[in-house]
């Protein structure tokens, strides 16, 4: 068959994994394990050439249709007439597996099986046919299923081009089997590639994929069984005599495979997974005669990408994105700056690195992490490290407490004094405690000087003569990070640590003088804050432009778009225009996941601060005053924080409680100064970076100027010495928006795959999710459901939910009721933001963005930490 010129008919045992195109995902995938040496039922494979001859025509007027026309061409295609010539072929073809014999006809795209998008059940399978007749029929139903209701939306959802997919059909030797189901070379829960899990029931492999029954599940790991559960199996599915399937009862309650046979289905899978490069996913069968098939592999698209590991051993890594509250992977440009930033902000404070990016930095597709095996492994570590991480992100603490009963983390016992000598090395050469005592003593002349540290980063950024070539300008990205902003930013911690550690304190200070919500109280209406300062004056120029009712109804009745257009092309009333000119220099450098080079800042794409604008604009409309409400906060922490110390009866204990509550007061706002800092750094960078960008794109080594962000420094700079990237920018890019597609990044990850969240219980309490108090007050309001901020708008009154949030997230909370967040800890930046303004918040709330839908009435508690939900 093979032979055939027209290649219309493929013999399944000859076809590569490079004919993809030709023989669609699975009919590849199967002949690459065939190949190999894999026992795969015997088959041939009818070409998206045949597709193309019979289908086309069909579908093509019907396409621009979708979703709505699917249906027509499901219809079309199942009442096709298949040429005789073909018809001919497909029939000798199956002539060829024995008279009558009884096939499988299997469906295989050429969008599928993709490493993000496995598109597992979105086409048809049919079992047991038999005759040329059933066959052709099958064949038909198998083409009509590529435009069903589940695998069109699937398209559409992967953005996959409907016009660019086409349909191959395997037909392979039905396996009689005794039991079948489907296996996993890596646990698809908690990620780790380890185990194997594998489920199964007697009969054909339909009952286990379709989930009609609860199969008998197995785990193994280094060729033992570690878990094994019998499943409620009261059915199985078995051949019909004539053709066809049908579902027959059984005694559920014995073993669908014995230990034995489990162990041999996960070694095959070890075997596969390693021919195959990547974890599968695989369906299997047994026969009469104990023999194992393989009838389907395909990569597991949902792991969570692996950081490549250069030592050996179980190693812990942290979530930077999720500690900096951005929720999306970050560019290689991205990364590369952030490892410049942390590597020359390590030197200035006194600790060796070697090497573009500091020893204990991962990343895998745009995440980044921290290796941390080693606070797992001493006792200062694992006493300090879950109250530090919880401070900024609630459950992870929680997390990191869970792995320090594991075996392959032990205690070491010896002091760690290459530690404590490193943090003598820090505290002496950046001299923290003498900073710490002067900030103490003198809050004020401390302000000043890192609020003087800030001009001075904008006045150097702003210096010197423009860069005149392209590796100038690479040279100046580099330099307004590692010479301009860190060495200034090294010096902001020593002044900022009287103000994290009395804050720790506070609530032990005042003892019983003060309940815990009261001393969250103390801390709204934090002055010193550029974000929150950055918050207000946005909220003066929408109050500015309400005050006008032209402006006004143009803000309400223009979409962001048409805002932003009027503000770039200089059509607002002038006052406005003045004070949003002013607002975006001081602020133009910000924006939502702004620690990533690769996002474009606020100066460069204003619509979202005109669409807040608008929103606020609205807002005060109904009466609400943001203004106002920060400054009853202030009142409020005032006159609580004397409250208290009036409580305490003795003398010298109430002036340390006072003096503490004044000194956080003073300095808690700075604590957002060193990212604000490094993020003016960054949008400079950006700027030359691009610049970079457009003369490359001039000379036709890259397509556009935004590809330099899927670059980093080193390969962008063989791109300025005359290299084409242009391939690896597409590459790269690739992997960047498969990426962002993924919801959840985990918290914590293990180098062996597993995400230790996932095996932890979560508290189930009916109609309430448990989280972590960050601001006090209690209040009840529509959800509003936001994955991203920009375009969002939230009515007064409405309670944020988000996966977590950063600074450009924080003028909706100028509007919103309560805010709750899946991710963040008491001390993380949404939390202490929501304190600021008095809105009620809990955050660390696992799945809070799926199990709260939107529109719907909560009630958030934030003084203990609960989100009820109405019915």
């Amino acid at each position: 068959m093979s032979t055939l010129e027209t290649r219309v008919l493929l013999d399944l045992g000859e076809i590569g994994a490079s004919d993809g195109e030709l023989a669609g995902g699975k009919a590849a995938n199967l002949g690459e394990l065939s190949a190999a040496g894999f026992r795969v039922p015997p088959g041939f494979c009818i070409s998206t050439l045949a597709y193309d001859e019979v289908c086309r025509e069909l579908t093509g007027d019907l396409i621009d249709r979708l979703p709505g026309s699917a249906a027509e061409i499901r219809y079309r295609l199942a009442d096709a007439e298949i040429p005789a010539e073909l018809a001919a072929a497909i029939t000798a073809a199956y002539a060829e597996l024995g008279p009558d014999a009884p096939v499988a006809v299997r469906s295989s795209a050429t969008a599928e099986d993709l490493p993000h998008a496995s598109f597992a059940g979105q086409q048809d399978t049919y079992l047991n046919v038999i005759g040329e007749a059933a066959l052709l029929d099958a064949v038909r139903r198998c083409w009509s299923s590529l435009w069903t209701d589940r695998a069109v939306a699937y398209r559409a959802a992967n953005d996959i081009d409907h016009r660019a997919v086409r349909l191959a059909v395997v037909v392979q030797r039905m396996v009689d089997a005794t039991a079948a189901g489907v296996l996993f070379t890596a646990n698809p829960v908690t990620g780790r590639r380890t185990e194997t899990v594998i489920d199964a029931n007697t009969g054909l492999g339909e009952s286990v994929v379709s989930g009609a029954v609860t199969p008998d599940h197995f785990a193994v790991e280094s060729g033992r069984i570690t878990a094994r559960r019998l499943g409620d199996k009261p059915t199985s599915v078995h051949p019909k005599p004539g053709g066809g399937t049908e579902t027959v009862a059984q005694q559920g309650n014995q073993p669908s495979i014995t230990d034995d046979q489990a162990c041999g289905l996960a070694a095959l899978g070890s075997e596969v997974a390693r021919h195959c490069g990547g974890p599968q996913d695989i369906e299997w069968a047994i026969d009469g005669d104990g023999t194992t098939w393989l009838t389907q592999s395909r990569p597991i698209t949902t792991l969570f990408p692996l950081p490549a590991e250069p030592h050996d051993g179980l190693h812990v890594y942290l979530s930077i994105n999720v500690a900096q509250g951005v929720y999306r992977p970050i560019t290689p440009m991205g990364a590369a700056t952030l490892a410049l930033t942390f590597n020359n902000l390590m030197r200035n404070l006194g600790i060796p690195t070697d090497g573009p990016r500091p020893k204990l930095w991962r990343q895998a597709d745009g995440w980044l992490f921290a290796d941390i095996t080693s606070m797992t492994r001493n006792k200062i570590g694992r006493a300090v490290a879950p109250k530090v991480f919880a401070m900024a992100e609630a459950r992870t603490g929680k997390v990191f407490e869970s792995l320090l009963d594991d075996p392959r983390l032990p205690l070491d016992p010896k002091v760690p004094w290459p530690l404590l000598r490193r943090l003598a090395g820090i505290f002496a050469r950046t001299k923290a405690p003498i900073e710490a005592m002067r900030t103490l003593r003198d809050p004020k002349r401390a302000r000043e000087r890192i609020f003087g540290m800030v001009r001075e980063i904008r006045a150097e950024l702003a210096a010197g003569p423009e860069p005149s070539s392209a590796r100038e300008r690479l040279a100046a990205a580099r330099r307004s990070v590692t010479e301009i902003a860190v060495p200034r930013i090294a010096q902001i911690p020593p002044r900022m640590l009287p103000a994290l550690v009395l804050s720790r304190l506070l609530p032990k200070l005042a003892g019983k003088a003060a309940t815990a919500e009261e001393v969250q109280i103390v801390l709204r209406g934090i002055p010193h804050n550029v974000t929150t300062e950055m918050d207000l004056e946005l909220w003066g120029i929408a109050q500015l432009a309400r005050r006008d009712p032209e402006t006004a109804r143009l803000f309400a009745g223009s979409s962001i778009d048409e805002l932003a257009e009027h503000y770039q092309s200089r059509k607002l009333p002038v006052e406005v225009q003045n004070e949003l000119d002013a607002f975006l220099e001081r602020y133009g450098h910000r924006t939502v996941a702004e620690i990533d080079i690769g996002v474009p800042r606020w100066s460069e794409a204003p619509a979202h601060v005109l669409g807040l604008v608008a929103n606020y604009v609205q807002t005060g409309e109904s009466g609400h005053d943001a203004d106002e409400q920060y400054r009853r906060g202030v009142a409020d922490a005032e006159r609580m924080a004397a409250e208290i110390v009036s409580r305490l009866k003795n003398p010298l204990r109430a002036r340390v409680v006072g003096f503490a509550m004044d000194r956080v007061r003073q300095l808690a706002g700075l604590r957002e100064m060193p990212k604000y800092c490094i993020v003016l750094a960054i949008a400079n960078a950006r700027k030359h970076l691009l610049a970079v960008g457009r003369e490359l794109a001039s000379t036709g080594r890259l397509e556009r100027a935004e590809d330099v962000f899927f670059l980093d420094y080193d390969e962008l700079a063989e791109a300025v010495s005359g290299a084409d990237h242009r391939n690896l920018v597409a590459q790269q890019r690739e992997t960047h928006e498969r990426e962002l597609r993924r919801r959840h990044p985990p918290r914590v990850l293990l180098s062996d795959g597993t995400e230790p969240e996932a095996t932890l219980p979560t508290p189930a309490v009916d109609g309430q999710l448990i989280g972590t108090s960050a601001s006090a007050g209690t209040v009840t309001g529509t959800a509003r459901v936001v994955r991203d901020p920009v375009r969002a708008r939230l009515a007064l009154g409405e309670i944020l939910v988000a996966p977590s949030t950063d600074p450009g997230w924080t003028p909706l909370f100028l509007t919103a009721g309560g805010l709750v967040m899946e991710m963040g800890g008491p001390n993380s930046h949404g939390a202490t933001v929501a304190r600021e303004y008095g809105i009620p918040a809990v955050v660390g709330v696992p799945e809070a963005t799926t199990r709260i839908t939107d529109g719907q009435r909560i009630t958030v508690h934030g003084a203990t930490g609960t989100v009820e939900l109405d019915r």
